[in-house]
């Protein structure tokens, strides 16, 4: 038994002035390749989701190609084929990937702090690693039905984790605390992507995550006087 190491070259990062290069470790076994194990290409099928997750959210679906995307992954471009049908496939499958992760975070986390990370200048400027709804929502607009359908669960997804923080302010029924995470949430997304519209620089910048936080809070504050009297 031995192990080859093989180098590739896969590209030129012109920003940085080397080249990107990728090692794959090939173990040979009575002059045979061995087989890759259901557990390591899982392995390998979820990092490269979660690459695509972050390259998708910080450049769009249009500004990464397949061969990038897979170098930045750590593997070659013909192993992409291996694990999805089209690069549609991949764009739905890491918008999952991006709502599940934004979704934990705001898990059991109080209302107003909710408020307070999503609108935070960290939020706005972490494109790669924030809501993929904020950095993808005009784009998938313009997608197969399967991406607006993923990014419409994923939606859902943020209601449901939202519904469970605004119950507990008491008073309000189901259908009451939903309309109020929805108006939220849209009110969050929107000012997210104002924001990051503007320069980064630019006083508006701020002042748009600065006066939705405000409404919000000011909305949240009317919503728990009414419900619980």
């Amino acid at each position: 038994m031995m192990t080859i190491n093989i180098i590739d070259v896969k590209l030129f990062d012109y920003d940085r002035h080397q080249c990107i290069i990728v090692t794959h470790a090939v173990t040979i076994h009575g002059g045979r390749k061995m087989k890759v194990t259901k557990a390591q290409a899982q392995a390998n099928r979820t990092r490269i989701v979660e690459t695509a997750s972050t390259l998708f959210r910080e450049r769009g679906f249009d500004g990464v190609g397949v061969a990038d995307l897979m170098a930045a992954a750590g593997f070659t471009h013909g192993g992409f084929y291996k694990n999805f049908g089209s690069k549609v496939d991949l764009m739905a499958e890491s918008a999952a990937c991006g709502t599940l992760q934004t979704a934990a975070l705001l898990a059991d986390v109080d209302i107003a702090e909710v408020v307070r990370l999503y609108l935070s200048r960290e939020h706005r400027d972490g494109r790669a690693v924030g809501c993929t709804m904020a950095a993808l929502g005009g784009d998938a607009a313009r997608q197969p039905a399967v991406v607006r359908a993923t990014f419409a669960e994923g939606i859902e997804r943020l209601l449901t984790t939202l519904n469970g923080v605004d119950m507990s302010m008491g008073g309000m029924d189901t259908e009451q605390a939903r309309a109020l995470s929805l108006s939220i949430l849209a009110q969050m997304v929107g000012a997210i992507v104002m924001s990051r519209a503007c320069p980064d620089d630019s006083s508006l910048a701020d002042e748009i995550l600065a006066s939705c936080k405000n409404e919000i809070y000011a909305s949240l504050a009317n919503h728990i006087s009414q419900h619980s009297t």
